[in-house]
């Protein structure tokens, strides 16, 4: 309950904030403040609007290993919605960031532990409206900061394609449950390639949508003018009906008032003759590029020739300066988001769950058991903004638009741009006692070609295109603002054209 505040916690608050002021102002403070007291005061007395639950559940169960043996389940469920619908029958999986009411929920970190969310998230409800059933929750990374899956609090997730290997992540179990068939549809989470990386580690389909176009209501957040989520899937198809389940304004979330949900599966099955796809040359040859990656996703260049399309190389020398005004948005927005306002930052006009605030704000209870990625993210980003207050992130947000512009304008001769998801395929688990050198950098590794989509908002997806050594490697299609519809043309044909992993 609110209260007043004392002369000494006045007294503090002003220390903090640098100020001296003399105990006679600080109890003149105290009277002027007593109309705002009063306000909250009167806040506390009203009930908060949250949206309702309808559907019956229970709390699912933690599996055992015989029933998890890549350790991708955190919580297995069987919530199942409406009827009829266009999921009917169909179960999905959701990243363990997802609020779904009266399940367990630890956003990959064991800060959550014993966190029960009051609410479900708005893709929830639109799921199980549309005929879906929750098949249950799948481990995240760490507060969702990590490309590897060997950060979470539950332990790494494995591949299923190579057991003893990274998933990817951070939306690592979600990834690896698809790849496994233990369900064909899942949802991820995508602020540096959090969908794309472990779908392509996995060699599944994983779409980052436009920003705004899934609403993030009800999701812990990392940084919410990068904040995606989107569909990992075991096909084209699905993908593009879970995004068209999933997809459009809620009336909550304030980053979507223009968004129109698009018919994404129209163009499935009418080929691809007419496209045009640009290479992104600078996606190539990055410092850590495996050469298979590299020649594989040109193998899928021209097969997209073959299939009717018209492919060109085209430079846009943007691309790879994009991490650096990524890494500030990052570092900077993240640490005020996660950390400082506990999970809910501000500005936002949407729907801020205060069961998840009141539980993230125990981090300060247990800071040293952050993982390495939180630990190095947390002093970075708290010595930027103390020494620079916010230069840095002023600049970053100025610089998206540049970064924007470079994209659009190759956007201008081409329908669709690729290059590969990622620049290597995935790599061992470090090992249990793995120093923090070893956890950060494979930590990171990878985002280098996906990172800056979430800066730029565009669509973005992984398709698989070929196997090296048992682990798959994908091939990312980037489309125009609000034209997935494109992309998934290009995978639907790319898909029909033969199996990825004998290509």
């Amino acid at each position: 309950m609110f209260r007043q505040p004392t002369r000494g916690e006045l007294r503090a608050a002003a220390t903090r904030l640098g100020m001296q002021p003399d105990d006679a102002y600080l109890d003149a403070a105290r009277h002027i403040l007593g109309p705002l007291n009063d306000a909250y005061v009167a806040l506390d007395a009203m009930r908060d609007e949250m949206p309702k639950s309808p559907y019956p559940r229970s709390s699912g169960h933690r599996p055992g290993d015989n029933e998890n043996p890549f350790n991708a389940w955190y919580v297995k469920t069987s919530i199942k919605g409406a009827a009829t619908g266009p999921l009917a029958g169909r179960r999905v999986a959701l990243k363990d960031n997802i609020c779904l009411a009266g399940v367990p929920m630890t956003n990959g970190a064991d800060v959550f532990d014993g966190y029960v969310p009051d609410i479900d998230a708005t893709i929830v409800t639109r799921i199980l409206d549309a005929g879906g059933e929750i098949a249950g929750k799948t481990v995240c990374e760490y507060y969702c900061v990590s490309g590897g899956s060997h950060t979470a609090w539950t332990g790494p997730v494995h591949n299923p394609r190579k057991f003893g290997y990274s998933a990817g992540g951070s939306s690592s179990g979600s990834a690896a449950v698809v790849a496994a068939g233990d369900v064909d549809l899942a949802i991820g989470g995508d602020q540096a390639g959090s969908v794309r990386i472990p779908s392509s580690f996995c060699g599944i389909y994983g779409m980052k949508p436009t920003y705004g176009v899934v609403p993030y209501t009800g999701i812990a957040p990392l940084e919410p003018t990068i904040d995606h989520c989107g569909p990992m899937t075991a096909t084209v198809a699905d993908n593009a009906l879970l995004l068209q389940v999933i997809s459009g304004p809620d009336g909550l979330d304030g980053r979507q008032p223009a968004v129109t949900p698009g018919d994404y599966g129209a163009g499935i099955g009418k080929g691809v003759k007419g496209l045009r796809i640009g290479v992104v040359t600078d996606g190539f040859g990055r410092p850590n590029s495996e050469a298979d990656v590299d020649a594989a996703v040109r193998r899928a260049a021209q097969r997209f020739t073959k299939l009717g399309t018209i492919v060109e190389e085209v430079s846009v020398p943007m691309h790879r300066p994009g991490f650096a005004i990524w890494a500030a948005i990052v570092h900077e927005g993240s640490i005020y988001t996660m950390l400082e306002t506990n999970g809910t930052g501000t500005g936002v006009n949407g729907l801020y769950v205060e069961s998840l605030r009141a539980k993230a704000a125990g981090w300060r209870q247990m800071p040293d058991s952050f993982a390495d990625t939180i630990k190095i993210m947390a002093l970075f980003g708290r010595d930027v903004i103390d020494r620079y207050g916010g230069a840095y992130y002023g600049k970053a947000m100025n610089l998206r638009r540049k970064l924007r512009a470079a994209y659009d304008a190759a956007f201008a001769r081409y329908d669709l741009l690729l290059m590969p998801t990622l620049p290597l395929k995935a790599t061992k688990l470090p090992p249990d006692d793995a120093g923090p050198e070893e956890v950060t950098s494979r930590s990171w590794e990878m985002i280098g070609n996906t990172c800056p989509f979430d800066v730029t908002g565009h669509p973005a997806m992984t398709i698989p295109c070929a196997m090296s050594d048992g682990l798959p490697i994908g091939a990312m299609l980037t489309g125009k603002h609000f034209d997935e519809a494109t992309i998934y043309r290009a995978a639907a044909a790319f898909e029909a054209d033969g199996d990825w992993r004998t290509f």
